[in-house]
């Protein structure tokens, strides 16, 4: 984040930051940074995290639909509980469950 106020001096660092990112760095290495600053509660920040907080275990022993509603708390995680789902939150969980299922699944994303 650059700063808090809204301005359109901002939004153009923000489109030149996101160009010079996106050229420099390949999709799995965007997703790696975003998966490890990722706030996913109070105090809580990257998807290891988050897995031992919520799942008291490894990121990568999470089921499918576990790691869907880490996903699904990600727009607002001071608000949503993956420990605590709402029905929203399982909506959001399965959809997101079923785009991973939709999807060509690149090498990062196979389940091991």
């Amino acid at each position: 984040m650059l700063w808090n106020k809204k301005s359109y001096i901002r939004k153009g660092l923000e489109v030149w930051f996101t160009l010079l990112i996106e050229t420099i760095w390949g999709k799995e290495r965007i997703m790696e940074i975003y998966l490890n600053v990722a706030e996913f509660g109070d105090g809580i920040y990257g998807v290891e995290a988050a897995s031992q907080y919520y799942f008291h275990k490894p990121s990568e022993k999470l089921s499918k639909n576990e790691a869907a509603l880490l996903a699904a708390i990600l727009p607002n995680p001071r608000r949503w509980n993956p420990s605590k789902p709402t029905r929203y939150l399982y909506n959001r969980q399965n959809w997101i469950v079923g785009q991973i299922n939709n999807l060509a699944k690149p090498d990062f994303l196979l389940e091991k």
